[in-house]
């Protein structure tokens, strides 16, 4: 049913609400407050005092009057409030009709912030508080109780929504998924509420969960405390159950995998020429990995694993090891890289440490495209590096065995599975019946490596069906990065410090949020410095300096060459947007200044801040910020006294939260209408492992398989 059939609503209205993405009955339901505020406690004027927010009843006791201090000032509008115990002014500013609203000798409640208030006469005053005229409703929605308040635009009031919400649920029984039949009309329609029998078959561990009834009402109007909490959790469980399905679907949990070789020891011996041509022994925790690598492709099930590691932790190696592993059973690998800077990078690399097979990159600016499709498609190209040009339609490979995804997160959750699905033409499995499937067309492994370190509250959504491994250890030789965050005095002695390490041999990178003035919103207040002003005034100070300014707005070529050049020391200073924050590998670097420092998340800071120390010299990363706010500053700090990526990027999810953790929706993920990743952990397991449970094989009815399928479609469309 269209939110415009409410009492109040219409068409200027009702475009309002479709702004906020409104268009029904049930999308009216399901928005949800953003908080509440406890007006159930009723106090006498007696018990007032200044500085505090409170709810009183009380009469009327004058009639009202509309005060122009001066032409083109607001009109203020004043009644005298009293009951008891005394009297109380109320007075509102540019609302001269409640001068005709408010009837003397009436009684109404009151909720707002007391003042005290100076004239002939010292009283205290409440000004624009919210109101209800006791004698009017039935339900008190604004006072008297818990009250729901909500994100709303202008034009839309908290007292006018809340009649509106209190219409919609009136109007429905059934605030489940409701039957068409009952949209239709107006007819209440009760249905068992799906999920708890699904939950019941899944996972009887789950402690009890209120119905979606129960939860919908005591969202929106609590009855107490104890029914609010019930609602919520309800609510949040329920969304992060869905997501958790919605993201198992995907990722096919558990299914079965190509076999490379009958057992750990074969892979162990076939792995032997490549660990031998190393320059390097691998770090105890790199082995680790490894070994659980080759764990996994032998196993019979997909390989489904994370690879967590700082910047510098080796990843790659292991990587390109794994690889060696799969194209040495006879397999087909690719790599998918987030940009082209870091696909060439990749493609260097892997082309030196697997000598024996032939590496090809694909990208969207790459000359003899045709030529290199060809020998995927004919399986000469064995090792495949590229970036989202892999899940083109015209990529096809003959015997693609594993799939490695390089920042995933950069990625959105259909990108990542258009590449695993290309993988399906696999040659014949000699134990397949031992695993249990007789079908040969099987989905290549998936190993996902990220110098990201992520939080273990988001990595429960974002790779909740994944074995999980993690790089903790540098290898030997590798220094600390002193990291200090100063004001904007001190800059003169940062150009001095930049032209220290030039002289020394050393190169530097400078971080600005922007490219342009242009790119800055009209409301920022703040002095923001960007790539283009901050390298012609550095260059005027440092003449005999090579600078190079590097955006992404540069055609791919352009950049290319100067980080080119960079990596050869041919240019000293690199001044850059947040494009180096991924794929720059340039061990001479010893300095990064991040300008505006406070306009960047911990994790981004501390991925920043790892384009430096990746030498043998000792590294620096500057700060600069002129912010007073406390919050920006307990980064700051951090960002000082801790390089352990794993600790800032959980005080980065506690303080920004997720929707930020990666940038705008960078991780493809649906943004959460009522739970809260860090404040929800609890609630995150349960409804994790009651989504395993039923993602499993739980049995279920045609109804409820129906239900839970239209729900993951709503997370996911591509589903």
């Amino acid at each position: 049913m269209d939110v415009s059939t409410l009492e109040g609503v219409g068409s200027n209205r009702s475009k309002l609400l479709n702004d906020m993405g409104i268009y029904t009955i049930t999308d009216l339901i399901n928005y949800f407050p953003r908080n509440h505020d406890d007006r159930s406690e009723i106090k006498t004027i007696s018990m007032l005092s200044p500085g505090t927010t409170n709810t009183i009843r009380g009469v009327i006791a004058t009639d009202g009057e509309n005060i122009i201090f001066k032409p083109g000032s607001p009109v203020m509008t004043k009644f005298i409030l009293q009951d008891k115990t005394g009297v109380l002014e109320l007075v509102w500013f540019g609302q001269p009709y409640l001068k005709q609203y408010f009837k003397k000798n009436q009684e109404y409640l009151f909720t707002g912030k007391v003042k005290e208030a100076f004239g002939r006469v010292y009283r205290l005053q409440m000004e624009s508080p919210d109101y209800e005229n006791i004698g009017e409703i039935d339900e008190m929605l604004s006072a008297g109780r818990i009250v729901p308040i909500y994100a709303l635009p202008k034009g839309i009031s908290q007292k006018m929504f809340r009649r509106w919400i209190k219409s919609a649920l009136d109007m429905v029984a059934n605030l489940s998924d409701l039957p068409e039949e009952s949209k239709k009309t107006n007819e209440s329609k009760e249905v068992a509420d799906p999920l708890l029998a699904i939950i019941r078959k899944g996972d009887k561990s789950v402690a009890p969960l209120c119905t979606r009834a129960s939860a919908i009402r005591n969202i929106h109007f609590p009855e107490s405390d104890t029914h609010f909490h019930e609602a919520r959790r309800r609510l949040v469980f329920e969304e992060l159950f869905f997501m958790q399905l919605a993201l198992l679907q995907i990722k096919g949990v558990s299914c079965p995998g190509i076999v490379m070789a009958t057992n750990r020891a074969k892979l162990s011996k076939c792995l032997e020429p490549f660990l031998l041509r190393l320059p390097f022994s691998l770090t105890a925790t790199q082995q680790a990995v490894l070994n659980e690598l080759a764990y996994d492709l032998q196993s019979g099930k997909r390989m489904n694993r994370l690879v967590q590691g700082d910047v510098g932790s080796g990843k790659t190696v292991v990587a390109a090891a794994t690889a060696f592993l799969v194209m040495s059973c006879g397999y087909q690998a690719a790599i998918m890289a987030p940009t082209e800077i870091l696909a060439q990078q990749h493609f260097v690399q892997f082309s030196q440490l697997l000598p024996e097979f032939t590496t090809v990159l694909l990208t969207g600016s790459i000359k003899r495209k045709t030529e290199v499709l060809e020998a995927i498609r004919e399986g000469r190209a064995q090792m495949v590096v590229g970036t989202h040009a892999l899940i083109q339609n015209s990529v096809m490979f003959q015997n693609l065995g594993l799939v490695i995804t390089d920042e995933q997160h950069r990625f959105g959750v259909n990108q990542r599975a258009a590449l695993s699905n290309k993988g399906k033409k696999i040659g014949d499995i000699d134990n397949i019946e031992a695993i249990g499937k007789a079908s040969k067309e099987l989905l290549p492994h998936m190993m996902i490596m990220t110098a990201t370190p992520i939080p273990r509250t988001l990595g429960l959504i974002l790779y909740g069906d994944m074995d999980i491994s993690i790089i903790d250890a540098l290898p030997p030789g590798r220094k600390e990065i002193k990291t200090y965050y100063v004001n904007g005095t001190y800059r003169q002695r940062l150009v001095a410090f930049m032209r220290k390490q030039v002289e020394e041999g050393r190169q530097v990178y400078v971080i600005c949020p922007a490219i342009e003035e242009s790119e800055e919103s009209a409301e920022s207040t703040k002095a923001v410095n960007t790539v283009k002003e901050y390298a012609i005034q550095l260059q005027k100070r440092l003449p005999d300096i090579s600078i190079a300014c590097l955006h992404g707005k540069l055609k791919s070529q352009e950049k290319d060459s100067i980080m080119t050049a960079f990596a050869r020391n041919e240019l000293h200073i690199v001044v850059s947007t947040t494009v180096i924050e991924v794929g720059v590998d340039v061990p001479n670097a010893t300095l990064i200044i991040i300008e505006n420092a406070d306009r960047f998340g911990l994790s981004q800071l501390h991925q920043l801040r790892g384009r430096v120390g990746r030498g043998k010299f000792q590294s620096y990363c500057v700060l600069v910020t002129d912010t007073k706010n406390p919050q920006t500053l307990q980064r700051m700090r951090a960002m000082e006294q801790n390089s352990d990526g794993f600790a800032l990027s959980e005080l980065d999810l506690q303080l920004r939260g997720p929707g930020d953790f990666f940038g705008t929706q960078q991780h493809g993920l649906p943004a959460f209408t009522i739970a809260n990743l860090y404040r929800d952990r609890h609630i995150l397991k349960e409804s994790q492992e009651a989504a395993f449970a039923v993602h499993e094989g739980t049995p279920l009815t045609k109804e409820e398989q129906a239900i839970l399928d239209s729900r993951v479609i709503d997370v996911f469309p591509i589903l």
